[in-house]
């Protein structure tokens, strides 16, 4: 077996010994000395004594970001207390890790620093590059074509993760490498060497009302939809009552945009956005995660239980399609805050988790709960909303 994977989960509300349990469950799980750890925590603890004390544990280099919720085997726990941890033990996989700053002032730059460490010696079995940047600043769009302009000539290079989070609070997001914890940054570790990964991905959400154009927008800022700010024409869609709790109106309601040609024979006809970037009444905009053209078609949109558990089902078939007989030696799950405790009850979330897993065997299952989520579609890497995306190594 290329990867030993270990995985474990706390819900102590002590940090330092919520961080151990943690820690010493997925060391088990690896063998009890692994080589690279990947590490996801709610914000309820202080982000940099759980970040240490796994440090300590497993003594290892340390790569993450804070979650709304994470994911552990049969457990999705979205409480402020909740810390999961991924420990891999392997002889043949080589990890590439880091921390870069700065997304808000530019993502471009952020995204080329991270394209330029790599292309230093890139390597010829690179299996994909996981991020997690934060949830609260990203740009995806110029941060994806730094990055991928800086990259040598021909090569391409898959993109999973997942936004860090807060717990539904949209304060302060942080990610982690090693003993390092910031916000506004990306965390990223690059996972090569003789094993494969597959992904798939999927939302749950159905277009409402009319369709609408963007008349007017700055990068990722909608300045106008049909002429009218858009603010105003997001707000046609919310009730006086639902006003009151901006918060359930996040979560509710997304930007459907129409996906492009080759995504949406792959996909769906729709990329969803949330609103979690912003709505600015005084200006009159909203702001989302990725660039936005002049002319684009725009539908409101809310979420749909059925269509969530199809598309989770049949994330599962495609998966296994394209696994093509071979099993899983671990399986990432990012999954969007929007799609867990906000949404569904607790045995609603835990009865899905159980028959996803229960498709795609006993492979060692981890993730987190996020504010977007990060996965390739058609051959292009893409940023998505109140998505799931799994990601396989074989």
């Amino acid at each position: 077996m290329p990867v030993a994977p270990g995985v474990g989960i706390s819900h102590h509300r002590n940090p330092k010994k919520a961080a151990r349990e943690a820690a010493e469950q997925a060391m088990r799980g690896c063998g009890g000395a692994p080589d690279f750890v990947f590490l996801w925590a709610s914000v309820g603890y202080p982000q940099e004594v759980v970040v240490q004390e796994v440090r300590a544990v497993c003594r290892a280099p340390v790569c993450g970001c804070s979650g709304e919720g994470v994911i552990a085997g049969p457990e999705a726990d979205e409480t402020n207390f909740s810390v999961a941890v991924l420990a891999l033990s392997s002889k043949d996989l080589r990890v590439t890790h880091g921390l870069t700053q700065g997304l808000k002032a530019d993502p471009a730059a952020v995204g080329r620093s991270i394209g330029e460490a790599l292309a230093q010696d890139f390597p010829d079995d690179a299996i994909a590059l996981f991020i997690f940047p934060d949830g609260m600043t990203v740009n995806f769009d110029k941060m994806r074509a730094g990055l991928e302009g800086a990259l040598p000539v021909g090569r391409s290079l898959p993109l999973l993760g997942g936004t860090a989070s807060d717990n539904l609070k949209f304060e302060r997001t942080y990610q982690y490498c090693d003993d390092e914890v910031t916000s506004d940054g990306v965390a990223w570790a690059l996972l090569s060497g003789p094993s494969r990964a597959a992904w798939t991905v999927n939302h749950g959400c159905i277009p409402v009302g009319v369709e609408h154009k963007v008349t007017r927008a700055d990068g990722n800022v909608i300045l106008e939809l049909d002429g009218r700010p858009a603010a105003e024409v997001v707000l046609d869609y919310v009730s006086k009552d639902e006003m009151d709790d901006w918060m359930k109106v996040v979560m509710t309601l997304s930007l459907a945009l129409k996906a492009p040609a080759d995504i949406a024979e792959a996909y769906d006809r729709y990329l969803i956005r949330t609103l979690v970037g912003g709505l600015d009444q005084k200006v009159g905009s909203v702001t989302i995660a990725d660039e936005v053209a002049t002319g684009q078609s725009v539908w409101i949109a809310q979420r749909d239980f059925e269509k969530m558990h199809a598309g989770a089902q049949r994330s599962c078939q495609e998966l296994l399609d394209k696994l093509d007989g071979a099993r899983p030696e671990l399986v990432f799950h990012f999954d969007c805050a929007g799609r867990g405790k906000s949404f569904l009850k607790e045995q609603e979330k835990g009865e899905l988790l159980r028959s996803m897993q229960g498709r795609l065997g006993t492979a060692p299952w981890v993730g987190f709960y996020c504010y977007g989520e990060i996965s390739p579609v058609s051959g292009k890497n893409a940023f998505h909303n109140l998505t799931m995306v799994l990601a396989a190594l074989y």
